[in-house]
């Protein structure tokens, strides 16, 4: 993202008119690296978020609630000291540099005076540094004197400025015009490399922009020039990076601070979205892992107990050919009167035990196999349902779409124990996620987003509405607003196409939906969550409902 000194210098004239005159209400810190200002700017109440993440630093508005730590940390602690209801008196660009400076009119009881907070933009060497006449009162990220840094960061030290790289200024024309003599084989590259305070995106639109003429010329022009046209530029869907100036299927914005808040609030989305994604999955696949563990310990049982029967059979024998036997015997080959050939069966024995003690050692053996057994078949039985249970979480997983979904599956985990539940300063109730919402030909209809809401979606039902559910797939269950009309065939077709859409059917195949009444779907007492019986339906083979057709809510 260009969060170089030609962006910000725009921003900075935003922010400059935005936030002059503005009151520092609520100073806080929710992540290491990240601070939020809420400002009264006369008007309205603003967030500002001043982020020095390498991978996210930058200065913007935003509307994230994010949950504040518990203790707050030192930085926060002595802004708040230092910094609570100052006013602003401006916002400037330090010369052609990625930094920013908020200067502030800080009152307590008995004094005034101004400080300045330095918020430097530049990639894994961002920081946030509040000074008193040029004295630093504290730093984000300090530096020691033992580490043998350049340049200090520590409260009382004289605040200096980063060295400069070795780059050519834009605003030297003169120097510009010998750099840019004669034309370069990659020319946004030598740029980017050359030039002071431009990154390699504004490097790649300068040269894209160039019409002919002094390259210099045009290069000293678009870097300072006053106009500006804010875009988010966008790839497969996805803010992909800000800009200053508009470029071809980019979304305009009024202001660069608009165009910085959309691109930081759905990055920061994306970010939460794959986060909580992959920790729902390994909660899952860890669950999932100990249920095939356990299976597969219980199908090893069952195989040692393959042989009961033969045990059984084995204790007769000895029983039927006592009177044959001797105690001392190794083994001994009795007819077997189970065999329809009328075979011999040859019996291994204890020579420490008589033949009725061998005889009942089979027997004893064959009683513990059955009684292990008939103790494995409700384990092995609640364990598939479990693993379907969790398979049918994995689907639902797959299937998700956005924030909501994944929030409704993590509540429905941490209903059955797989995931703690996260412990914050004050316990803020999640606001109530609704069903996925779709509509066709007036019809209304609901999908449910994880098992919770599809037993909820079933109750909530008229007996009338039609209900839809994959067959032998898992799936979201599926409801047709009848509204005591008759469904169109059209419209049982759509909703079978959203069924299809989050179910875990390949893509690129017709799925076999079911579809019936509300009035014969039943709930079995004690069950799993969004498990039912159905009965009197009918099935349609569709082919999933593109995501470019879906109407989400």
């Amino acid at each position: 993202m260009p969060q170089d000194a030609f962006t910000l210098r725009f921003h900075a004239r935003e922010l400059d008119e935005m936030l002059k005159g503005g009151k520092i209400n609520k100073i806080n810190q929710p992540e290491r690296e990240e601070l939020s200002l809420l400002i009264y700017t006369g008007k309205r109440t603003v967030k500002l978020t001043i982020n020095a993440n390498a991978s996210d630093c930058g200065i913007y508005f935003t509307d994230d609630e994010k949950d504040n730590p518990l203790v707050a940390p030192n930085f926060c602690m002595l802004l708040r000291k230092r910094l609570q209801n100052a006013e602003i008196l401006g916002v400037e660009q330090i010369g052609f540099e990625r930094i920013l400076a908020i200067r502030l009119m800080c009152f307590s009881d008995f004094s005034a005076c101004e400080r300045v907070l330095y918020a430097e933009i530049m990639g894994k060497y961002s920081n946030v540094v509040l000074t008193e006449n040029g004295v630093i009162l504290g730093a984000l990220k300090t530096t020691s004197l033992d580490e043998g840094y350049r340049r200090i960061l520590l409260p009382g030290a004289t605040y200096t400025f980063p060295d400069k790289q070795d780059k050519i200024s834009p605003d030297d024309l003169s120097a510009l015009q010998a750099l840019l003599s004669s034309p370069q084989e990659d020319m946004p590259r030598f740029l980017f490399t050359h030039v002071a305070g431009i990154a390699l995106s504004t490097a790649q639109a300068i040269v894209s922009s160039f019409r002919g003429g002094s390259f210099a010329k045009h290069v000293y022009d678009y870097v300072f020039s006053s106009d500006s046209s804010p875009c988010v530029t966008v790839k497969d869907g996805e803010p992909v990076d800000f800009c200053a100036k508009f470029s071809n299927g980019a979304i305009p914005f009024e202001t660069l601070s608009e165009a910085q808040s959309y691109f930081y609030t759905e990055r920061r989305k994306r970010k939460a979205f794959s986060a909580l994604s992959r920790k729902l999955k390994s909660a899952l696949d860890g669950g999932k892992k100990k249920q095939e563990k356990r299976l597969s310990q219980i199908l090893e049982k069952y195989r040692e107990c393959e042989d009961r029967e033969q045990n059984r059979i084995r204790g007769e024998l000895l029983t039927a050919n006592l009177y044959a036997l001797e105690k001392g015997m190794r083994s001994c080959e009795v007819y077997n009167y189970y065999d329809e050939a009328g075979g011999t069966e040859k019996i291994l024995l204890d020579p420490l035990l008589t033949p009725s003690q061998n005889a009942q050692k089979y027997f004893k053996k064959y009683q513990k196999q059955r009684r292990t057994v008939d103790a494995l078949a409700p384990q092995e039985a609640a364990l598939r349902t479990e693993l379907d249970y969790t398979n049918s979480l994995l689907s639902l997983l797959a299937k998700a779409e956005n924030l909501e979904d994944l929030f409704s599956i993590e509540e429905e985990l941490i209903s059955v124990g797989l995931v703690k539940p996260v412990q914050t300063k004050a316990k803020k109730k999640r606001a109530e996620i609704p069903f996925r919402t779709f509509e066709k030909d007036g019809f209304q209809i609901f999908a449910g987003r994880n098992n919770l809401q599809n037993d909820l979606l079933v109750k909530k039902s008229a007996p009338d509405d039609v209900w839809l559910h994959t067959q032998k797939y898992h799936s979201s269950h599926v409801v047709v607003k009848a509204q005591s009309k008759p469904v169109p065939q059209e419209v049982v077709e759509f909703a079978a196409r959203i069924c299809a859409r989050y179910s875990d059917g390949k893509e690129g195949t017709k799925i076999p939906v079911d579809y019936t009444l509300v009035r014969y779907v039943k709930k079995p007492s004690k069950s799993k969550a969004g498990f039912v019986v159905y009965t009197d339906y009918k099935t349609i083979l569709v082919d999933p409902l593109e995501r470019t057709f879906m109407q989400l809510q």
